[in-house]
């Protein structure tokens, strides 16, 4: 049986850290993935996710708050993102150089020893404040 906590370890902080040959790893090749406003399918597609917000962050680190907790097949997780804002975000008004956090959680489904579908909720309302695209 595959060890999933340690599977999503490699996903928080290995993959966030750059390590972006480790997607195909930790996921199947069919993987689903459930962002607020998209769908994605696909390893590459879930890589292409984290290479857009290294574009816009440097400095990435993520701590695990809550988790990951696993029942059966499903994990769970909390996590905070914490980046230096390097600009490109429409409508922020942050200067680039800006040090922001904010939270979210993963909900992931196991098939075999891969992840096979996964949903994220973070607070991008938050974020998107800090930045100064809303008012706030």
């Amino acid at each position: 049986m595959t060890d999933l906590k340690a599977l999503y370890h490699q996903w928080l902080f290995d993959v966030w850290a750059g390590d972006f040959d480790a997607v195909g790893r930790i996921f199947t090749p069919d993987v689903v993935g459930h962002w607020p406003t998209h769908d994605f399918h696909g390893p590459e597609e879930l890589a292409d996710q984290v290479r857009q917000s290294h574009a816009l962050f440097t400095d990435i680190e993520n701590t695990l708050d809550v988790g990951p907790v696993v029942d059966g097949e499903l994990l769970a997780a909390r996590w905070t993102f914490h980046g230096t804002y390097q600009g490109g975000i429409p409508g922020a008004q942050a200067p680039a150089g800006t040090k922001v956090a904010f939270r979210g959680h993963d909900m992931l489904r196991a098939e075999g020893d891969r992840f096979a579908e996964y949903w994220v909720v973070s607070d991008s309302l938050g974020l998107m404040t800090r930045l100064g695209a809303l008012g706030g």
